[in-house]
């Protein structure tokens, strides 16, 4: 017996729907969810009723109306968001996403029939048990994302879910079958007519699963067709003493190795080494990538704005991919100055991005510096004495060096930053006394 524990609202919703004479169940990601132990995040209902009749069906709640032309309106009902949506059939698609048009139905056959996996395409009543016409279940059980029907038709309908596809495998941790796979491949290239938003968020999900490296291994022909500047990185060799795998096998995995759930860790490791290729030089100690960083924040600027994240994200990244080589080493001025160029959280992403590409060099080279687990405890201290990174925090401000008679302008701007470098390598300590006495010294 598949006993589901609905939400609170949930329940709610499908009680007073056939109350008023209507069918209603959970359907989807929240039915697969449970089924599969995990917690539910969002329940989403499909029903009998048309859209106004569900509207009617909830007059003293808030309702909103989401997608009403595709059936579906909002709910607020103690104090949850439930997408219900009626029953359909979708007509034909003209743009690889979405249909033409939608004909409402009064069968729940017909709406399970247009979705796109069979792990997604389940409903469930408390009374009636769960519905399940597409085998759903067995490949729940199986591990296995496959299409509801003919993969190629599912696909060509909405290029969008090829991305899901992967994008379920990883992060469920399932294997696609056979033909939804080959299908996957073969239509790939529907991603370029899909909106550069949906491919980001899609990528973003597939890169955050614990099946990330393996899947991107598999379809690394889908991953080019959004990315093609990996396209120089897939076979290269590296031909390096430090290096036994090609630049795009390092770069997966160095992503298998993290287990942190960041987007920025993952998406670093993705894009530190993309430069590689175009830096490539040999001599009689072998391959060498001299300047490849600052290549490689180039093309993943090119792959982030064109797939539009936002702005705080694209700079992160880049300081991230900049910074991936740097040679760390737990001492406290070093520290310091990482912490001038990067925050708090950033500089644990960049710990944790150099242990993986160190974990995913070649053999007798594989072991992540002692310092990257010693530099946490350095940012504790630092954090602890509040020490001075910053002009903000320095004990002298421009007023007090407009009183020494030095104008405001770059020989100011100058003389601060003078100052600040060497409270942050600990030559002066952070006191107004002190500080204006070095002032006076180097003015004179």
């Amino acid at each position: 017996m598949n006993r589901i524990t609905l939400s609170a609202g949930a329940a709610a919703a499908l009680r007073r729907l056939e109350e008023q004479g209507f069918e209603a169940y959970a359907v989807g990601g929240c039915v697969r969810d449970a089924l599969l132990g995990r917690a539910a995040h969002d329940w989403d209902l499909t029903t009998s009723a048309l859209p106004e009749e569900t509207a009617a069906c909830f007059g003293d709640c808030r309702v909103i109306e989401t997608g009403i032309r595709h059936g579906t309106v909002t709910v607020l009902i103690g104090g949850e968001a439930l997408e219900i949506t009626t029953y359909r059939r979708d007509g034909a698609y003209a743009d690889n996403r979405h249909p033409v048009e939608v004909t409402f139905s009064r069968t729940l056959s017909d709406d399970l029939s247009r979705r796109d996996f069979t792990v997604n395409a389940m409903a469930y009543h408390p009374e009636r048990g769960l519905v399940d016409l597409f085998g759903g279940l067995s490949d729940l059980r199986a591990r296995v994302i496959r299409c509801v029907g003919d993969p190629r038709t599912r696909f060509e309908e909405d290029g969008l879910r090829i991305l899901r596809a992967v994008r379920f495998a990883s992060a469920l941790d399932f294997s696609i079958a056979e033909e939804t796979a080959s299908q996957v491949h073969a239509c790939r290239a529907l991603l370029d007519n899909i909106a550069r938003e949906r491919v980001r968020e899609e990528l973003n999900r597939l890169l955050c699963g614990r099946r990330a490296a393996g899947i991107l291994r598999e379809f690394t022909d889908v991953a080019l067709q959004i990315m093609p500047e990996l396209a120089p990185c897939v076979g290269f060799a590296q031909n390096s003493r430090y290096h036994c795998y090609d630049v795009w096998e390092h770069t997966l995995r160095a992503l298998d190795e993290t287990s942190s759930p960041e987007l920025l860790v993952r998406l670093t490791i993705l894009l530190h080494d993309i430069g590689k290729p175009a830096t490539y030089t040999e001599d009689e100690k072998g391959g060498h990538f001299r300047g490849h960083a600052e290549i490689s924040v180039q093309l993943a600027e090119q792959i982030m704005q064109r797939l539009r994240y936002d702005n705080a994200t694209q700079e992160s990244v880049k300081k991230l991919v900049r910074m991936h080589d740097f040679p760390l080493k737990a001492e406290l001025r070093q520290v310091k100055r990482l912490l001038q160029k990067l925050t708090e959280h950033e500089l644990y992403c960049l710990l944790e991005v150099a242990r993986c590409d160190r974990l995913a060099h070649a053999p007798g080279y594989d072991v992540p510096s002692p310092a990257l687990a010693q530099i946490p405890l350095l940012v504790e201290q630092i954090r602890a004495e509040g020490a001075c990174l910053s002009l903000k925090t320095l004990a002298v401000k421009g007023d007090d060096l407009l009183a020494l008679g030095i104008p405001p302008g770059p020989r100011m701007g100058a003389l601060l930053r003078t100052l600040l470098d060497a409270v942050v390598d600990g030559r002066l300590p952070n006191e107004k006394t002190a500080l204006l006495e070095a002032a006076r010294r180097k003015t004179k």
